[in-house]
């Protein structure tokens, strides 16, 4: 029984591993083609987040974990990307100073 399972967790993790590869190969495809900007941009969004859910779930573990500790990391995330947003347009006015 302990195989079974030790195989079971393998094939799981062979198969997120190939997903990734395959959304990895994707992005790379993708970044030769002759896409409008937006649309590009818009895509590899995408996929990235994709890439970044399946890192999280089953990499980190966080699958596995209690509701509580996702509904406390998503405020700290909105957070820190609240505060780039918020310090970008600064750093962008120090270099657009220095010319």
């Amino acid at each position: 029984m302990m195989s079974s399972d030790h195989d079971n967790h393998n094939r799981l993790y062979l198969t997120v591993w190939s997903g990734l590869l395959i959304l990895t190969v994707v992005e790379v495809v993708l970044a030769y083609q002759t896409l409008p900007v937006a649309l590009m941009l818009g895509l590899l969004l995408m996929l990235s987040f994709g890439k970044t859910g399946l890192i999280l779930a089953y990499f980190m573990h966080l699958r596995y974990e209690r509701l509580s500790l996702v509904l406390t990391i998503i405020p700290a995330v909105a957070f820190c990307i609240a505060m780039m947003f918020i310090f970008f347009p600064d750093g962008q006015r120090v270099l657009d100073l220095r010319q």
